[in-house]
């Protein structure tokens, strides 16, 4: 029997209640096509016992810092003890359970836990994220990161950073994802009633002004789009579906998606491509030109940009059926 990817969850004091149940809950739905759990999550504090919360209660942790030893992955939940200090390093109690990491571990932070990555050094010379309140703060502090305020979430490989408190919802899915695939994903998307994916970043929740009710969206265009992805489409043409000029458009949709038409249409491209490649026999040229790259080489770029392999390699992976695929 093939041994459970463990997941540790690490409470720390002052531990956000709901970001601290983020993980068993996605990765605990996660079970594969004959049921059985696909992640062992377990919960674990600096000494074991109680842990404050950011409520007004606490929560009873059974196990102790020992269990990071045994983690597959590592997923740090975001706390209001002291995060936002202008202190770059670690306290003993931290760095302690840092150094019982196994070499090849992968590492989570949720919210602003990327200040406890970035004081550990793990994120110096890396891309991360953090909620877009704190950025500035983050990079000042930390000047050796590539903050993007603006992404859900940004997979470094093996550390993985999510941005503000449901976008831990958000990067816990795309490591499903990652994993196993889209079926299994989606599968936990519809238990957890929550989206496999959310379109955009965190630009689209920053405070702004209220449009008017009768105010023109991109909404529409942007189902339309979803339509025409197996063609080209210039920034003209969606302006012109939605009936506004280009700048107006452009302006209207990052404010509503957190990015620029062109990439939101690579995204939506690449995201196409993986349905076909994981849920289909078609060829590689044939899904290239399903999902409007035009031929394989572009497509075989764009997958190598975005997940590091090869539209083979990834259907090999991924393909679900019993069919073998055509590669």
């Amino acid at each position: 029997m093939q041994t459970r990817h463990r997941v540790v969850v690490l409470a720390l004091d002052g531990i956000y209640p709901f970001e601290l149940g983020i993980p068993v809950r996605i990765f605990g739905s996660a079970t594969g096509l004959d049921g059985e759990p696909l992640y062992e999550v377990i919960t674990c504090g600096l000494d074991g016992g109680q842990v404050r919360t950011s409520a007004d209660f606490a929560v009873a942790v059974e196990h102790g810092v020992e269990v990071i030893e045994t983690a597959d992955t590592l997923v740090i939940p975001p706390f209001d003890a002291d995060p936002y200090e202008d202190r770059d390093w670690l306290p003993e109690s931290l760095a302690g359970a840092f150094g019982r990491l196994r070499p090849g571990t992968r590492l989570v932070s949720l919210c602003t836990a990327s200040y406890i990555l970035a004081a550990a050094g793990l994120l110096d010379g890396r891309r991360a994220t953090t909620h877009w309140n704190e950025a500035d703060h983050f990079q000042r502090m930390f000047p050796k990161v590539q903050v993007d305020p603006d992404v859900l979430f940004v997979d470094g490989g093996d550390v993985l950073t999510a941005a503000g408190v449901a976008a831990g919802i958000d990067l816990c899915m795309h490591i499903v994802r990652r994993d196993h695939g889209s079926e299994i994903a989606n599968r936990v998307a519809r238990r957890c009633v929550v989206p496999p994916w959310r379109e955009g970043g965190q630009a689209q929740f920053i405070e702004r002004p209220v449009p008017e009710p009768s105010a023109a969206t991109t909404s529409e265009t942007r189902a339309w789009a979803l339509e025409q992805l197996h063609r080209p489409l210039t920034l003209s043409e969606l302006a012109g579906h939605a009936r506004m000029s280009v700048r107006t458009f452009s302006r209207r949709f990052r404010d509503e998606v957190g990015m620029t038409p062109g990439q939101w249409l690579t995204q939506q491209r690449i995201e196409h491509a993986r349905r076909l490649l994981e849920t289909t026999d078609l060829p590689v040229d044939r899904v290239a030109a399903e999902a409007g790259f035009g031929t394989a080489a572009s497509m075989r770029q764009h997958l190598a940009a975005t997940i590091g392999v090869s539209p083979s390699a990834y259907r090999l992976t991924f393909r679900t059926g019993d069919q073998a695929p055509v590669i």
